[in-house]
């Protein structure tokens, strides 16, 4: 049985991993360090083999296609969209997107959600979109189509993995197999528009997969399946806050009152969303042993 403190541990940290991909993508792609396709079969590539060597197996032992179908089908249109979406909306598309979705299949698969969890999730959501508010321009359609399918994809990947109960060789065959796709997409843009690829640019691409990626992606499967739907779909909205808490500290953004302020009405959002009080059954256990261990 895990324990709270142990599951916000875990979840943060894959947030945390979250965040890093996000900042180091902005480096690469919007310097021009490396071509966005590229980056995606650079980052699948490394993940896969720094997960095949933590799970100590073939990463063939648990194949699931669709999951690396999903995998796939996030990285490559994340990696698209951030060449000219700036980072403010990248991030609202992308999580707004995930929250939407995973949200909208718990509703489907019949998870009555309380008033807390849309209080607490309408709380984070405003103060995301008020995060990003000011720098808000119409963004390019296709780009936005991309980042919008990147968080369905990201959703749905996240769905799959919520009944593994081997995190690390399930993302290892994921992103072996998604390894694929992305060798066949790179192929395709070698013969149309070529690629670029400097030592900068496949360094930030070998970090977001090996490190941020592999860990990240690992401790979230983890963490999810002791987590709600409504919870995982939540407590995403952290990564953008983080993201701009990691701008500042490592990409020389400017800290301003609005990150501050904005962060704190999403950090409680999520709070209120994902604080779950006991159930009766477990309310009237703890009574009961309350009250034996009173009369003894």
């Amino acid at each position: 049985m895990m324990t709270r403190p142990r599951l916000a541990a875990l979840t943060f940290a894959a947030l945390v991993g979250f965040a890093c991909n996000s900042l180091l993508c902005r480096a690469a792609l919007r310097s021009g360090a490396i071509d966005p396709v590229s980056f995606t079969a650079v980052r699948l590539f490394s993940g896969a083999v720094v997960l095949g060597l933590l799970a100590r197996r073939s990463p063939w032992h648990e194949r699931d296609p669709l999951s690396a179908l999903a995998l796939f089908a996030y990285a490559l249109p994340f990696s698209l969209a951030y060449v000219r979406l700036d980072a403010g909306m990248g991030a609202l598309l992308l999580f707004g997107s995930v929250q939407t979705s995973m949200l909208g299949w718990s509703w489907f698969k019949g998870d009555r959600l309380p008033a807390q969890v849309w209080l607490g999730t309408g709380l984070a959501f405003t103060g995301l979109v008020a995060l990003v508010a000011p720098g808000l321009t119409a963004p390019p359609p296709l780009d936005a189509a991309l980042m919008l399918g990147a968080g369905l994809a990201w959703g749905a990947y996240t769905l799959r993995g919520r009944g593994t109960s081997t995190p690390v060789a399930t993302n290892a065959s994921n992103f072996a197999l998604a390894c694929a796709p992305a060798l066949v997409a790179l192929a395709i843009a070698s013969s149309f528009s070529g690629v670029q690829v400097s030592g900068t640019g496949l360094l930030l691409a070998l970090v977001s997969g090996a490190v941020a990626s592999a860990l990240g992606y690992s401790l979230w499967y983890v963490a999810l399946p002791h987590l709600a739907r409504a919870e995982a779909a939540v407590v995403q909205l952290l990564v953008p806050p983080l993201a701009a808490i990691g701008g500042v500290a490592v990409l020389s953004e400017t800290v301003s009152l609005r990150i501050a302020a904005w962060g704190t009405l999403i950090l409680g959002g999520v709070a209120l969303a994902t604080l779950r009080r006991a159930s009766p059954a477990a309310e009237v256990a703890v009574a009961a042993a309350r009250k034996a261990g009173w009369k003894n």
